[in-house]
């Protein structure tokens, strides 16, 4: 084929971008403008769909994060993303449209030599975004190649143009790249989540490019451009998709036309594999069908008769999953409901029972997965018809790893793993996804739905996230105060210590000293610091109390011993009655009689009252409130709480070689590490979350998923019992449970065993 020199076309009226040229036909501008608009159509939504993944991801990245910093940086990047959606869309559209507006244009300098660029170290994160857009343009290009060679060419042909490669063929994949690179800074996103929204790009782009250029190229041959033009692929792999129609040797003109199926019965290559695998593992097992294999109708009839007659039972026995010979006779009863003795059975085909021996093995494996308990298998269960209706009616459901029927699947059987171990569920989790899994089962199985389904779980769960993380936090923070709580008691009780080897108190003044104004000390450590002046005006005050100073002023120094002893929560009676009987001199102010008040004589019948009146109002004394501050609640502990007395790091006995490695592997774990915590005698496992432990003490918070507090433990306790066996450590997976359901079914496929 003859091909024009290379001409400068003129420009394309009614596109955004540079300056355009106006001699082209008016037929040639308006295909170009049609084939725009067909590309924004297909484009648009799968980009938006891209965008929805990459917000499933990090929701799913926030739910496994170790800190409440990196769930919350998913968080935020998930409101960036939808808040900057059309500012990403619209940037893409714009470099599209700037690509149609220069079709087949030269640029002036592409004759001169570029100048060498300066070379230059990359980023980690720069070098992750780049060779995931290189991997988006490689991955578009090999599944595209044979179809867009044939666009370029009649691309080329509407410009006057040698065949356009790369960016100079608009919405190529090396063009969709150049416009992502372009967008991406739209989304203000951190750099390895741009990288995630990158492979999300790639996972969607890459199964709906072939079909985009089949779609361009019939749309440019219908306009009658390079109509005899013809491009054949190369060998395809046996498990590779079919080829589109224009791949295709067309059919000689001798041969007559045969119509064209209602249905497309293409094999699908994921399905076929596992039937393939699974006859092998059959080893020969003959299968045949009792009479004639049902139709797509009578199947799709039996199995909502099948679903909605599950809907009104309500025994136990419906309610759990079932095996693929009990899934094979409850549809066959059904398939043959209501016909006479003497007639024809209708039975399974091949692929129908092999579907529902997948959806079978499927949820079994999804329930070796879950954690021991009736409630998600019992919500598996009632989702098992409504699945295996998709599986039957809709192929995808095998292919597409983005289904929104597998997508709903595994969300639900993670939250109910996850939230609940299989036997402690949230009550209103539980009720939001039995009031889901009832919606699936009364209504007909629909892509729709399951959106609906989908969406309607992830806000519960966010939801259920949020307060959790808002109870996690609470919890943190309380055990952070009681840790600095902690390390000024110790550093109060140092400089008591040190004034103790100088001059030993006794009585009552100990008991002050040691359990009360220790408390005084560690509060103004708390507020004020150690080198404040509230903190030496208190070291004073004790100096005075032990001698070392002298008292100008008793009255002064015993109302500033009972205003801080009130700080700490001492009463003010008692209060004052300690400082009275340690201080003395001087008339407090808040038990003198006002001047010039006349007390009137007692009348004599009153004398017996007022003799009680007196003995009752006798002061306590030194040994009676010494035995009070013993006994007193210290500041920060509660109801019956004792604080523990600091023990030095040189009495705890050593750890064992394996405890002393796992104890400082435990120092470098960070917060969110999950643990499971396994009872001896039942041998039941709780799973516990290590939500914040002190570099200092070594102190550990465990919370639940809910974010309550369920234990406290110190580090070298946990060594010891994850030495025992007592415990372990759970390691995050990186891949969601249906996921592992289904690489396990595939696994036990191509095991060389007989079907159980």
């Amino acid at each position: 084929m003859d091909v024009e020199q290379r001409q400068h076309p003129a420009a394309l009226p009614g596109l955004d971008g540079p300056a355009t040229q106006q001699h082209l036909p008016v037929r040639v501008q308006r295909l170009v403008t049609e084939l725009r608009g067909l590309y924004n159509t297909r484009l648009e939504p799968v980009l938006g769909e891209a965008l929805d993944a990459l917000d499933d991801t990090l929701y799913q990245l926030a739910e496994r994060s170790r800190g409440h910093l990196e769930q919350q940086r998913c968080f935020d990047s998930r409101a960036m993303a939808r808040c900057h959606r059309a500012a990403f869309l619209r940037q893409v559209a714009e470099h599209l449209a700037s690509r149609f507006a220069r079709l087949g244009q030269v640029s002036d300098s592409a004759d001169t030599l570029a100048p060498m660029a300066s070379l230059s170290l990359l980023g980690r994160d720069e070098h992750e975004l780049n060779a995931a857009l290189e991997q988006l343009t490689s991955r578009g290009e090999a599944h595209t190649g044979p179809v867009l060679a044939e666009l370029s060419y009649r691309m080329a042909v509407l410009v006057g143009a040698p065949p356009l490669e790369g960016e100079a063929l608009p919405a190529s994949p090396q063009s969709l790249s150049a416009a992502v690179r372009q967008a991406i800074p739209a989304l203000d996103l951190p750099a390895d989540h741009q990288v995630l929204l990158v492979q999300a790009l790639e996972r969607k782009l890459a199964p709906m490019l072939p079909a985009l250029y089949e779609a361009a190229n019939a749309h440019l041959l219908a306009g009658g451009i390079l109509p005899h033009l013809r491009a054949f692929a190369g060998a395809r792999p046996a498990n590779a998709p079919p080829a589109p129609p224009s791949m295709k040797a067309p059919t000689p003109a001798n041969e007559p036309t045969r119509p064209a199926p209602a249905a497309s019965h293409e094999p699908i290559a994921v399905l076929e594999n596992l039937r393939d695998l699974l006859s092998r593992q059959r080893a020969g097992e003959a299968r045949t069908v009792a009479g004639h294999a049902a139709s797509a109708a009578e199947l799709e009839v039996a199995l909502g008769a099948l679903q909605q007659h599950l809907v009104q039972v309500t025994d136990r026995a419906s309610r759990e999953l079932r095996s693929a010979q009990r899934l094979r006779e409850e549809l066959l009863t059904h398939l043959n409901a209501g016909k006479p003795a003497g007639a024809a059975r209708t039975g399974l085909s091949p692929e129908q029972d092999d579907t529902v021996e997948l959806v079978a093995r499927l949820f079994e494996q999804l329930g070796q997965q879950l954690h021991p308990g009736p409630g998600a298998t019992a919500l598996l269960g009632d989702l098992q018809v409504p699945i295996l209706r998709v599986a039957m009616s809709d192929r995808d459901f095998f292919e597409q790893a983005e289904h929104p029927a597998r997508h709903l699947l595994g969300t639900l059987a993670e939250a109910t793993n996850d939230w609940g171990d299989g036997k402690d569920i949230d009550p209103d989790l539980a009720t939001q996804l039995n009031r889901l899994v009832a919606r699936a089962q009364r209504e007909a199985p629909s892509a729709g739905l399951y959106t609906s389904l989908l969406a309607d779980i992830r806000h519960h769960l966010a939801q259920l996230s949020r307060k959790a993380q808002v109870t996690e936090r609470r919890q943190v923070e309380a055990m952070q105060g009681r840790e600095r709580l902690h390390q000024a008691r110790e550093r109060a009780a140092e400089v008591l210590a040190a004034r103790f080897a100088e001059t030993t108190p006794r009585g009552l003044l100990r008991a002050l000293l040691d359990r009360a104004w220790s408390d005084v000390l560690a509060l103004a450590l708390l507020r004020h610091g150690e080198d404040s002046e509230a903190f030496a005006e208190r070291l004073r005050l004790t100096d005075q109390l032990l001698g070392r100073l002298p008292v100008d002023d008793p009255l002064r120094l015993r109302l500033a011993v009972e205003d801080h002893l009130q700080q700490i929560g001492m009463q003010a009676e008692e209060a004052e009655q300690v400082a009275q009987r340690l201080i003395g001199g001087g008339e407090s102010p808040r038990s003198a009689e006002p001047v010039g008040t006349t007390i009137p004589a007692p009348a004599a019948a009153d004398m017996p009252a007022l003799a009680a009146y007196a003995l009752a109002a006798e002061p306590p004394s030194a040994t009676d409130l010494a035995l009070r501050l013993k006994q007193r609640q210290r500041l920060g502990e509660q109801r019956g709480q004792e604080t523990r007395p600091a023990t030095p790091q040189a009495a705890e006995p050593p750890l064992g070689p394996l405890e002393a490695r796992i104890h400082n592997r435990l120092r470098q774990l960070p917060f969110g590490s999950w643990f499971e915590f396994i009872d001896t005698h039942t041998g039941a496992v709780e799973r516990r979350k290590l939500a914040w432990f002190s570099p200092l003490s070594g102190n550990t918070l465990f919370v639940n998923r809910r974010g309550q507090r369920v234990a406290e433990m110190n580090l070298r306790e946990l060594a010891s019992a994850i030495a025992g066996g007592r415990v372990r450590e759970q390691l995050v997976p990186r891949d969601g449970l249906f996921d592992r359901a289904w690489r396990a079914l595939t696994g036990s496929l191509q095991r060389p065993t007989a079907r159980a």
